[in-house]
């Protein structure tokens, strides 16, 4: 497979974020969001064999949470999934972070996925799979990444329509982050003021999580690696 980096932080999202992990990220994407803060992972990578990768991650212990993301890790689903399942076999708890793009069903069932339906100001709006909804379960989440009121609006109705609220561990909703983003480590680099989204999300009586990329507030926002 083609590795863009491997390395430990905090995972910065989810309803794991704060938590010490190992980032597994992978090289390529299909997808072309206009937010995006990882372009770097586009093209190029390092080769690296199913025992390269692992040899990398258990260099980065005691930590036992790993997430592979990238780019979009399921472009290369032949080498993920055995990843997945060698990790899993050496009892890490594996997130997997994705578009949902591309075909979820031979996920592990182990793997909480983390998938990320793409909102209209994305520039990627209707890439999401609906067929991947039906390989959700009761552990994995569904992320919204907003940039306005007619992206909130279109994530509100997406979870009412499809009953995430009950069909997932969690919804999250989170503001996204300018591709230019001043060194201020605040929310002053986000398109979506995060109080008015809480606002929007308690008048309309939704069980989704505020998310807000936790990493991007404890280091400069373009730092890469963390």
């Amino acid at each position: 497979m083609y590795l863009i980096e491997i390395y430990k932080s905090v995972q910065g999202e989810s309803s794991f974020a704060g938590l010490p992990c190992i980032f597994v990220r992978l090289a390529g994407c299909n997808l072309r969001c206009s937010w995006c803060d990882s372009e770097y992972t586009f093209s190029g990578g390092t080769k690296m064999s199913l025992d390269e990768v692992m040899a990398e991650v258990r260099k980065l212990a005691p930590v036992k949470l790993v997430e592979i993301t990238g780019g979009e890790p399921m472009l290369q689903e032949r080498e993920v999934v055995p990843l997945m399942r060698r990790l899993l076999d050496e009892n890490y708890e594996v997130l997997v972070e994705t578009s949902g793009e591309r075909p979820l069903t031979n996920v592990p069932a182990q793997v909480h996925k983390i998938v990320d339906v793409k909102c209209p100001a994305s520039g990627e709006f209707g890439s999401f799979r609906l067929e991947n909804l039906h390989a959700l379960t009761a552990r994995d989440e569904v992320k919204f990444v907003l940039a306005d009121r007619d992206d909130y609006e279109f994530a509100r109705d997406f979870v009412r329509e499809h009953g995430l609220e009950s069909r997932v561990a969690n919804v999250l909703f989170s503001p996204a982050f300018r591709k230019d983003a001043a060194p201020e480590r605040d929310a002053s680099n986000c398109l979506l003021d995060p109080r008015e989204l809480v606002e929007w999300i308690l008048a309309d009586g939704l069980n989704a999580r505020l998310g807000l990329q936790i990493h991007k507030f404890v280091w400069e926002p373009m730092t890469k690696g963390v």
